[in-house]
């Protein structure tokens, strides 16, 4: 919390900033649920999610790198730091994410969460499951890109957990691509892994005050196509940690600045978003 302390005005203003991006999402989300008969449709809530997180990116500076084919469909795996992997992940793709069902009651984020068709899992019951891979079947089904973090739980990013294979039966033995992502974070005035990442006993609200504090975050994300064949959930789900793994030790290789790899903007839908040279809402496109 020493940034805070060092920072009262720019977390200030950040926070007020924050709350009147609540108040700008909350009424760009009404029309959208007046002029459309599926109110649960989920494609149009993750764009109207994507639009409030681009947004978003802009409050906590965040300088975004992408490479890879971007997908636009079927299930996406990830690694998981912090909640910030959303707006992330969102800002670049109209995603609808998979999530505990602790999240809902998260202040802000987890009423954008719901509003944006998150899928919520009940960790304490495993009876849950069944109904959930349900949904992610209607999801898929609808032709909506699916985030999946596998591992069940954030981390300091020092490594990739095991992925769990309870939820990939929906995309076993089915047509749906499938793609995975790394994602990785740097600042030059903090610890990424106490200061971004959001993991083990920390507190949303200290956690998220710090972290308004800091004058820029960086962030990388890489993608790759993965493809099933006939795998079972069990080898499915060590075949897709191993394809995130090999974007990691690729990662090692080099720093984050130097990540900057082929990137297409046409990728990334941006109807209806203001532009200005190749940032849109923070989020800096590099060809």
């Amino acid at each position: 919390m020493n940034g805070v302390l060092q920072h009262p005005l720019r977390v200030g203003t950040r926070l007020v900033w924050l709350a009147g991006e609540v108040v700008w999402a909350a009424l760009r989300f009404i029309p959208c649920i007046l002029l459309r008969s599926n109110s649960s449709g989920l494609v149009w809530r993750a764009r109207w999610l994507q639009y409030a997180c681009r947004r978003a990116l802009r409050i906590f500076n965040v300088e975004l790198h992408a490479a890879g084919p971007i997908p636009e469909r079927g299930l996406l795996v990830s690694n998981h730091l912090s909640y910030v992997d959303i707006l992330v992940l969102s800002a670049l793709t109209p995603s609808i994410f998979v999530s505990k069902s602790e999240v809902r009651n998260w202040p802000v984020f987890g009423w954008f969460a719901a509003l944006g068709g998150t899928l919520f899992a009940d960790r304490k019951r495993h009876t849950q499951v069944g109904p959930l891979n349900q949904e992610l079947r209607n999801a898929l089904a609808e032709g909506a890109l699916v985030v999946l973090f596998p591992e069940g739980t954030s981390s300091d990013g020092q490594s990739v957990l095991p992925f769990k294979s309870a939820l990939l039966e929906p995309v076993t033995n089915s047509p749906h691509q499938l793609s995975a992502s790394l994602i990785e974070y740097c600042l030059d005035d903090g610890e990424v892994c106490q200061e971004v990442c959001y993991w083990k006993d920390m507190m949303f609200l200290p956690h998220l005050i710090n972290l308004l504090s800091k004058r820029r975050v960086k962030a990388s994300v890489q993608f790759c196509k993965a493809s099933q064949g006939s795998l079972d959930r069990k080898d499915l789900a060590k075949y897709l940690q191993s394809r995130v793994l090999r974007l990691k030790e690729q990662s090692n290789s080099s720093s984050l600045p130097s990540q900057r790899r082929d990137f297409h903007a046409a990728q990334v839908p941006t109807a209806g978003l203001s532009q200005q040279g190749n940032s849109v809402y923070g989020v800096v496109l590099t060809d």
